[in-house]
């Protein structure tokens, strides 16, 4: 068995190293398609500020995109070395939207980032906006084959397990492709990334106004950022009442966590807004809650019950006994592939192998599972619910917050009066780290509450890792640690000196700081 410390290290290798690459990644989701529409507006009007406004952004975001790649290359690289297993097992099905997002990003993605930068001189105003549509397009459909295949690690359509090989196998790459978790995952972490995109130009902007400094520049950012994020605000609450009705479908363990819902509720379920969560009783001692809501959210009818923690453990707990006869056919499968009789038991309890998997964290041979080892593998279905609960809730509530301000700066702005006020110039201000702290939260959300499967309902998490010593990954995780943050604070230098310039780092002549 693998001790349990070489799989919490694992995970929080990975852990650290994919919130570390989800810095980098919302904000060039984001502004790559700001910069599409301020060179839109310089190809139709022929007004130079808003070439000023396309390369003066373009450069922030030409910061942020080589700090992103940096990061995220590691992360396919730990699929081999830190989750071996993960990557033998899976391979076959995970490996082929990886492949594809790489041929993007680093053909596509890449070459057109290169155009942009260099273009200016070489191409006419409408080849180059061309360039940056393309680019903008190549970045979105990096994150989308990501995307696919985390979303098939949350609902692992397409494929079935093969007793001949002992691995997963795509049965079905367009099931893959079109997965409803897959594709309410792209349209929100996308929207979220806009978000994100939106409210930097539009916290800059407002430091510009407050210092009165190209205000011009910063007015014509200010509003273009305050349409955009308002747009791509509305999009992210509206696409997560999708992503939640893609939970209750697939992971309905994970909408009981999000929502501490110990028992079963009457249909239509309520919506916890807050509660005092007892996880040593598994109950609440209070909570607030608003009728009907989460059951629209989670099952689009008034009719349908969400299961409690309760009952969905009552599930797992035959799930896991029906687990047990699997994983015992597989066995004999090994070494006799040929009788009838076991192929058939095989083929009947195959769905439920891996919960008979969960068990291995406990005993190498299932079998000699006791009832108290069934408990404790039951009992792990279910994650903490208190960080679910509280994360989930502090998201949306910066998901709201970014909304008021947004609708509040769009509102100035059809009066032309947003350099006009102050508070809210400050509060944009103020709210810049609140999209990437939406983010992150956002993703200890989604993977948090898929533990302990690394593929739902199929592989468990303890059995995914590499055979690797627990020095070598305190080694290889203080090393992370120490280069990310490294990366973090060129980032943050950079981006504060070149927003602090503003415009005048491009040296046009045409605004303050030129020459600084």
């Amino acid at each position: 068995m693998i001790s349990e410390q070489l799989v919490d290290l694992s995970r929080l290798q990975f852990a650290a190293t994919a919130m570390y690459h989800f810095l980098f990644v919302p904000l060039t989701l984001g502004m790559v398609w700001l910069l599409v529409i301020m060179e839109t507006v310089f190809v139709m009007t022929g007004n130079v500020i808003w070439k000023d406004m396309t390369r003066y952004w373009g450069k922030l975001f030409g910061i942020n995109f080589a700090l992103g790649v940096t990061t995220g290359i590691t992360l396919e690289f730990q699929f081999g070395t830190n989750w071996a297993f993960y990557s033998h097992y899976v391979g076959d099905i995970f490996g082929a939207p990886l492949a594809i997002e790489g041929m993007m990003a680093f053909f596509l993605e890449s070459t057109f980032i290169g155009l942009f930068f260099f273009g200016w001189d070489r191409l006419s105003r409408t080849q180059h906006l061309m360039v940056t549509i393309l680019m903008a397009v190549g970045t979105n459909l990096s994150a989308l084959w990501i995307l696919i295949a985390n979303g098939w690690m949350q609902n692992p359509v397409g494929a079935e397990f093969s007793y001949v090989t002992m691995r997963m196998e795509m049965t079905d790459f367009w099931a893959v492709v079109f997965n409803p978790d897959a594709q309410a995952k792209f349209v929100h972490t996308v929207s979220a990334g806009y978000t994100t995109g939106a409210m930097f130009v539009l916290s800059i902007s407002s430091w510009f106004l407050l210092k009165k400094q190209d205000v011009e520049f910063a007015k014509r950012s200010f509003r273009v950022a305050s349409a955009f994020g308002l747009a791509s605000v509305l999009s992210v609450i509206v696409l997560g009442d999708e992503s939640g009705y893609t939970v209750g479908e697939a992971q309905q363990t994970k909408m009981a966590a999000l929502e501490a819902m110990w028992e079963t509720k009457p249909a239509p379920a309520s919506l916890t807004l807050i509660a005092s969560i007892n996880e040593a009783e598994s109950k609440n001692n209070w909570e607030v809650d608003i009728p009907w809501v989460m059951g629209l959210i989670g099952t689009r009818s008034l009719t349908k019950e969400i299961p409690g923690i309760h009952e969905i453990k009552a599930k797992n707990r035959e799930r896991i006994k029906r687990g047990i006869v699997a994983v015992k056919a597989l066995d004999e499968l090994r070494n006799n592939r040929e009788s009838v009789e076991v192929k058939r038991r095989f083929e009947e309890y195959k769905n439920d192998l891996g919960f008979g998997f969960l068990l291995k964290k406990y005993v190498d041979d299932v079998s000699l599972a006791t009832p108290e080892i069934i408990e404790k593998a039951v009992n792990d279905t279910v994650p903490r619910v208190t960080p679910m609960f509280w994360s989930f809730r502090v998201m949306v509530g910066l998901g709201f917050a970014m909304l008021i301000l947004f609708a509040t700066a769009f509102w100035t702005t059809l009066k032309s009066k947003c350099s006009e006020h102050p508070y809210l110039l400050r509060a944009s201000l103020w709210m810049l780290p609140a999209p990437w702290i939406a983010c992150e939260l956002g993703w200890f959300v989604a993977e948090y509450g898929r533990q302990p499967w690394t593929i739902y309902g199929v592989l468990p998490t303890h059995m995914s890792v590499s055979t690797l010593t627990v020095n070598s990954l305190y080694g290889s995780l203080a090393g992370f640690i120490i280069f990310y943050t490294v990366l973090l604070v060129v980032e943050v230098f950079l981006m504060v000196k070149f927003a602090r310039m503003g415009p005048g780092s491009l040296g046009t002549g045409r605004y303050a700081n030129e020459g600084h």
